[in-house]
């Protein structure tokens, strides 16, 4: 019987983040790697989707973090009977839980099940509680006029004119701050072909 394969499972909510803090220590011992730029509120992520077809009985998942996996704790539960149905073992390395595919001991079952259920809930009241406190803070900052919140997309017209008054060789500092915009998104904007 060959040895089954050390896989990764990295998620991040956004594609401007990046993975590089998830399973640092273990990247370079691993076969196979999933990684998705995506919100956890849904399981229907692509490189999910692909881990969950690829992993097989012998496998070990490893995954940073539950509220990597899921953010919720019934998906938390669906997903990690998923996987350990198909007799993949699975290890979380921030908690350091370790779930075998198949526990011989029922007690063990049980205890793995409670364990993920009770991490699971804590790290999806964190997630309510960060998102609460978020709105209470702009809601407060709002009352306060010191939020004004995203400002708008220069449209088609306002990225030609950036553009020529950089051109024309005004301070680009200058120029973004007239827009109210970053640098940062001025040049992206004078970087792209238009």
């Amino acid at each position: 019987m060959s040895k089954g394969q050390h896989i990764g499972y990295l998620r991040v909510s956004t594609s401007e983040q990046n993975t590089a803090r998830q399973l640092v220590d273990l990247l370079h011992s691993l076969d196979e790697v999933f990684s998705d730029r995506v919100s956890g509120k849904s399981t229907d992520r692509p490189q999910l989707q692909a881990m969950l077809k690829h992993i097989r009985k012998g496998d070990t998942l490893h995954v940073h973090s539950l509220d990597r996996l899921a953010r919720n704790t019934e998906d938390l539960l669906r997903l990690v009977r998923q996987i350990k149905a198909k007799g993949v073992t699975l290890h979380f390395a921030k908690e350091k839980i370790t779930l075998d595919a198949v526990a011989a001991d029922p007690m063990k079952a049980a205890m793995d099940d409670l364990t993920i259920t009770i991490f699971g809930a804590i790290a999806q009241m964190e997630r309510a509680t960060l998102l609460e406190r978020q709105r209470e803070g702009i809601e407060q900052a709002k009352k306060a006029g010191k939020y004004r919140g995203r400002a708008p997309k220069p449209n088609a017209a306002q990225i030609a004119d950036l553009r020529a008054r950089c051109a024309d060789g005004e301070e680009k500092a200058a120029v973004a701050r007239s827009m109210g915009i970053s640098r940062a998104t001025l040049y992206r904007h004078i970087d792209s072909a238009g």
